[in-house]
């Protein structure tokens, strides 16, 4: 993806795998599975191609360009366990798939079950999730392994509410790994699909800043009925979205569904709102991340008096944190601002007290 802007709910920007082997070896699981929630009619829908044949045309021509174009990613692969697709689902909320290829791929090698992580600490999750950002999804993937080991015979469920029912997996995520993993006809909606939905269908240069009960009876609409076709018509989209109907460089000459974009045919209107990054530098983030670097760093509990004083002026050698400590000591942030990141890790479970000092949670 060039860079991800779904949401942590709602997913980004990674291509999807077409699993038509899991989908038949799962039939009987997809036979009871339900599509994600949608909620009631609050708004009317967009109009949809008026004819059958036009969405049987445009699911064709974006499947079709999806054969040709999808990237080789692991968790795409007909082989890919579920829990490979559940890892790649949460580590690719807000997150470019080039940083997620590598830990994901170090996940699957130190922790290719949900037992295996179950078995370790939770620090040893956040350990490993190195710099993806927001690292309470480590936490909540690893309560999602020990709640599959002890409570669904290790195994990933299949059903949609079994999936939702998980720690940390709301309905984007369980819809996702329904769709992918087990091959069912589900409606999976992130940001990418939202945006092509807007333009092609809607004609606005941007879907909606938050998701709308409209938008869910479009994807749903738009899906196809056949269960094969549903699962690579959700990736598809998504890849279309990722690669070609960008949010700021749309490649509108590379799009297999030029000719039907009711946002080109209405002359490309600008955006109702502009869409705003968040800041990093100076920011509590920045700080909370730089201490989770020593913390992921440390074989020990950290002062908590280190985070904020060099440790040659409290007079010991650090033990392996000395690079990250003084990359946190390089922002220099004012001592509250430190404060407020220590404790904010304490307070969300990914950094604990222990021996007078702070390490990642045991």
């Amino acid at each position: 993806m060039l860079i991800d802007d779904r949401d942590l709910n709602s997913g980004r920007d990674a291509a999807r795998p077409n699993s038509a082997s899991r989908s038949r070896a799962k039939q009987s699981a997809a036979s009871a599975a339900p599509a994600a929630v949608i909620p009631p009619a609050v708004v009317a829908s967009p109009a949809l191609p008026a004819e059958p044949g036009e969405l049987a045309t445009m699911h064709r021509d974006v499947t079709s360009w999806f054969s040709g174009i999808a990237r080789d990613l692991p968790w795409r692969s007909a082989d890919c366990s579920a829990w490979g697709i559940l890892v790649s689902e949460v580590m690719l909320q807000q997150t470019p798939v080039v940083r997620v290829l590598p830990v994901w791929q170090d996940w699957m090698e130190r922790w290719p079950t949900p037992a295996d992580l179950a078995s370790e600490a939770p620090g040893e999750a956040v350990r490993h999730w190195g710099r993806l950002g927001y690292p309470r999804r480590a936490l909540r993937l690893h309560a999602a392994a020990v709640a599959i080991r002890d409570e669904h015979n290790g195994e990933v469920p299949a059903d949609f509410d079994h999936l939702l029912g998980l720690p940390g997996v709301g309905s984007y995520t369980a819809a996702a790994v329904a769709a992918f993993a087990f091959g069912q006809r589900t409606t999976v909606v992130d940001t990418n699909i939202r945006r092509v939905h807007a333009r092609l269908i809607s004609g606005l240069a941007l879907p909606s800043q938050s998701l709308a009960a409209a938008e869910m009876r479009l994807a749903d609409s738009l899906l196809p009925q056949d269960q094969e076709l549903s699962v690579r018509w959700n990736a598809a989209v998504m890849e279309l979205g990722a690669l070609v109907c960008t949010a700021r460089a749309p490649k509108c000459q590379e799009c297999p569904v030029r000719p039907s974009c009711a946002w080109l045919a209405a002359g490309e209107p600008p955006p109702t709102y502009t869409p705003k990054g968040q800041a990093w530098h100076g920011t509590d983030r920045q700080v909370r991340g730089a201490v989770m670097a020593v913390l992921r760093s440390a074989s020990s509990p950290v002062i908590r008096e280190a985070f904020g004083t060099s440790p040659a002026d409290l007079g010991f050698a650090p033990d392996g944190v000395a690079i990250p400590l003084a990359a946190l000591h390089r922002l220099n942030p004012a001592p509250e601002q430190l404060e407020r990141a220590l404790d904010g890790l304490l307070a969300d479970g990914l950094a604990e007290e222990h021996d007078g000092g702070l390490r990642l949670p045991a």
